[in-house]
């Protein structure tokens, strides 16, 4: 029997409409769903579905139903995950149409609260030749489908790969484009020299671009270091540290598993990835034939993942380990070529953001060498030839008032001299440099200075610098300390000087201030009096030194008890020790 014209007509045009309103989508969710709604209203049947077809072939990643209320599908509870007619559809991807589903025996039936359906019909949907998913269409009534309708849904079904292939690539567009974007505004951040924590900021980005739910960045702390393999025993590498860790909610790999995948893309430079069947895969863009071979041990196979080394013009020293909670979608290929990508221009970033600020510390060098060599070759020569002046004048005047004043303003041009040779030597210390004496006094001046209120005058006299006992250093670290930090307690000090000495083989230190001075007694027993003067004294006296203090207090006459202004003598801590 002929088919109808007006009835061919208008299923044709309602394949025409249906073809239009899916291939007018971009969000793959939306395509999904108009495929469905689409192919049941081409067939005219209750209820239609498309199953999405997991990466590793094996079961359902996605179900995308129509006509079925929400209750219900509350009711039922899990989704189908490709067992029974759907598994066979996956197993062999040619249509299946059933008048009853369960007469066939590869019917599995419906869980519980599933609403009764009879007739059947199952196309697959190909993208580029490769089986995506299956479209399912099923009645309430017992049904036949024809010829015509496998014709309908199949020619709907190959529109539907296009349209789907069409909105991958728009959301493979999109998030690529995304990507770029983040990636050029974290450039920006990182090279603008404001960011304190680059590690951070790194790991967040990536938290949110990789729609992860843990990220944690290894480091290569030691530049000179270098990442050996992990011992088989699970023992977390030494020089390879985690260095931040950003994400809430997913719990942590084994410490020992993550080392081992950071120290293997760390040592080769490739990326891995877990794949579908929960397998370790090696990404390279130069191939895999070079790689070493992957860790084995992996307690962590139900877990999306992705490692990537930042891979610069230079070293490899840091990598990132990206992570989803287990059961949660994988990281698909292309996933792992933009995190490549993004990692390549990380690392360059950082690797310009550290030349400037090399460059930058360069310049401010070179700076305080030029001030340095001018404080020294002419301000301080000047100060020499006013100093000379200043004798020869005194000299010619003899014994007097007038000679005295000149001697004093002699030795305030030799403090000056001391001044500035100490301003010279900060000058051309190096920032991090924690050896030599001089350093030392200058680093624990500047932590006990906000407690005084005030700079104290240090003085270095003699070859401080030729000093290079580091435990010596830190016992003279300690006298400076402690004696600093009794005058802010006690002395009520406004002037305080410190002088350095090494002179006739032996290393001196005296702290004198204009304080308050020392109780009555304390000049003498005041060292044992005082538990951390005490341990000062133990210091110099277990390298054959010793110390001492000395100074008075004096009241005012009106008897309060106030310290007078006018008559403070002050106290002076003298500390010593010989230069073996």
């Amino acid at each position: 029997m002929a088919a109808d014209p007006d009835e061919v007509e208008a299923r044709l045009r309602g394949l025409l409409r249906a073809t239009s309103s899916i291939v007018g989508e971009l969000s793959l969710a939306a395509v999904l769903r108009r495929i469905v709604e689409a192919a049941r209203d081409l067939v005219d049947v209750e209820f239609g579905a498309l199953g999405v077809i997991a990466a590793n072939r094996h079961g359902l990643d996605e179900f995308v139903h129509a006509g079925i209320d929400e209750a219900s599908v509350a009711a039922i509870g899990h989704l189908p995950t490709g067992q029974g007619l759907l598994g066979a559809l996956i197993e062999d991807p040619r249509p299946i149409r059933l008048r009853r589903i369960g007469d066939d025996v590869r019917s599995a039936g419906f869980p519980d609260h599933h609403p009764p359906m009879a007739s059947f019909l199952g196309v697959p949907v190909l993208v580029r030749g490769t089986v995506f998913g299956n479209l399912y269409l099923c009645g309430l009534q017992p049904r036949d489908f024809s010829d015509d309708d496998v014709e309908l849904v199949t020619a709907l079904a190959a529109t539907a790969g296009i349209a789907i292939e069409n909105a991958r690539l728009f959301e493979e567009a999109r998030r690529r484009q995304t990507w770029l974007e983040e990636t050029s505004e974290l450039t920006r951040e990182l090279l603008s020299g404001q960011v304190e924590d680059a590690a951070s900021l790194i790991a967040r980005t990536v938290l949110r671009l990789a729609a992860a739910d843990r990220v944690v960045v290894w480091s290569l702390p030691d530049p000179g270091g270098s990442v050996r393999d992990p011992a088989g025993d699970g023992a977390v590498p030494r020089e390879l540290v985690p260095v931040t860790e950003v994400g809430d909610g997913c719990p942590a790999m084994a410490v020992a598993d993550e080392a081992a995948l950071a120290a293997w893309a760390l040592s080769s430079g490739a990326a891995i990835r877990r794949d579908e069947d929960g397998e370790l895969e090696a990404v390279a863009e130069g191939g895999l034939s070079s790689l070493p071979q992957l860790p084995t041990r992996d307690r962590d196979r139900d877990r999306a993942l992705v490692v990537v080394p930042l891979v610069g013009s230079r070293e490899r020293r840091d990598v990132l380990v990206v992570s989803r909670a287990p059961g949660e979608r994988g990281f698909a290929t292309g996933d792992v070529a933009t995190a490549l990508t993004f990692a390549g221009h990380v690392s360059l970033a950082l690797e310009v953001a550290t030349r400037q600020r090399d460059q930058e510390r360069i310049q401010l060098l070179e700076e305080r060498a030029r001030i340095a060599r001018d404080l020294h070759d002419h301000v301080i020569q000047q100060l020499f030839a006013a100093g000379m002046t200043v004798q020869g004048v005194t000299a010619s005047l003899g014994d007097g008032p007038q000679a005295e004043l000149l001697d004093r303003v002699v030795d305030l041009v030799d403090d000056a001299v001391g001044q500035i040779r100490t301003s010279i030597f900060q000058l051309r210390a190096q920032p991090r440099d924690p050896a030599g004496l001089r350093t030392g006094v200058l680093a624990a001046v500047a932590e006990v200075r906000p407690a005084l209120g005030f700079a104290p005058h240090v003085r270095f006299e003699g070859p401080v610098d030729a000093v290079s006992d580091a435990e010596l250093t830190r016992d003279v670290q300690a006298v400076v300390r402690e004696s600093l930090s009794n005058v802010a307690r006690h002395a009520h000090a406004s002037v305080v000087t410190l002088t350095v000495t090494a002179h006739d083989g032996r290393l001196s230190v005296t702290v004198l201030d204009d304080g308050v001075g020392l109780d009555e007694g304390d000049a003498g027993d005041g060292v044992r009096r005082r538990s951390g003067l005490a341990n000062l004294e133990d210091r110099a006296r277990v390298r054959g030194g010793a110390m001492s203090l000395s100074g008075s207090r004096s009241v005012d006459p009106a008897g309060s008890g106030e310290p007078a202004d006018a008559a403070r003598s002050g106290t002076t801590v003298s500390w010593w020790v010989p230069l073996l």
